[in-house]
């Protein structure tokens, strides 16, 4: 099944409060296994991550590949990116992520029955659904954090980001441009991504926004942690990019050591940087996350 068979999305909308949040559905094409909500970054709002079709790169939207293998599939831009509403005077942080997430999750949830949810989030996104899943445990049926990070001890792309904290705290936005897409690529080891997915990517994003809200990055340069593990009571799958700068192993490892739930992995992604799937090895990334979304309960605990 190749890039060509783009799957039809629907678009829904749901109410926070007086804000209008985006979401964007695939329905499942095969007998259902599940319902996949997908939590984007600080950088990007939802569709240029979860639904890229870039031609030549055959299933480049996680969400159409995991729809053909019987997923009904999710994405939401989180307040202040994309298509979601950016009128409030808010930098949009962390929390008020989570807040964004127990709207849609409930939406899903009423809209389709769904059930408890398999949740994944990337970056900034994997700390926005951790601490949804920490808040909302009913709701999570299996959590993967992708580019995670807990204290931020050890990150060297935190400690470059540190040194702009004063101009991230006196505004709520900051303008992003082709470059700074370019350079998500480039900081930690280049070559991980092909150029023309880079640039398929960088055009998505930019036909959405042009700046970005702050409120992510000020968490992650003052405020962590921001989530506790022995508080996130579900299966949790940790995914580390072998080269990310912001995901450091010593620092995921304490993490992932105080999850209390015996059903956790951890999973080290060769050849990998940030953007997990805008990788030359995203199908690696596929893999691992479908493997861990469709592994059986344990039927005895102890």
């Amino acid at each position: 099944m190749s890039n060509e068979d783009a799957i039809a999305g629907n678009e829904h909308w749901v109410s926070k409060g007086d804000v209008r949040l985006f979401l964007w559905e695939k329905r499942a094409v095969a007998p259902h296994r599940g319902t996949v909500l997908f939590v984007h970054g600080s950088s990007m709002a939802s569709q240029p991550t979860f639904d890229l079709h870039v031609p030549g790169r055959p299933d480049s939207s996680v969400m159409d590949w995991f729809a053909r293998r019987g997923f009904d599939c999710w994405c939401v831009d989180m307040e202040g990116y994309g298509r979601s509403d950016k009128t409030r005077p808010i930098n949009a942080d962390i929390a008020n992520g989570a807040d964004d997430l127990a709207a849609a999750s409930a939406y899903i949830q009423q809209t389709r029955s769904s059930g408890p949810l398999l949740v994944y989030g990337i970056s900034s996104g994997a700390l926005r659904a951790a601490l949804f899943a920490e808040r909302h445990p009913d709701r999570v049926k299996r959590l993967a954090l992708d580019a995670f990070v807990w204290t931020g001890e050890g990150s060297p792309t935190l400690a470059e980001r540190r040194k702009r904290l004063p101009e991230f705290l006196a505004r709520n936005r900051r303008p992003i441009d082709r470059a700074f897409v370019a350079s998500i690529f480039a900081r930690d080891h280049p070559g991980t991504a092909e150029d023309a997915v880079i640039e398929a990517f960088a055009d998505a994003i930019l036909a959405l926004d042009d700046s970005m809200p702050t409120g992510t990055y000020v968490d992650m340069c003052s405020k962590l942690p921001v989530v506790d593990p022995e508080k996130i009571a579900v299966p949790t799958l940790l995914m580390r990019g072998e080269y990310d700068g912001i995901a450091a192993m010593d620092d995921l490892l304490a993490f992932f050591r105080k999850l209390p739930n015996a059903d956790k992995q951890f999973a080290v992604m060769a050849g990998i940087s940030h953007a997990s799937f805008q990788q030359k090895n995203y199908k690696l990334v596929y893999h691992i996350l479908h493997g861990f979304f469709t592994q059986p309960d344990p039927v005895y605990r102890g």
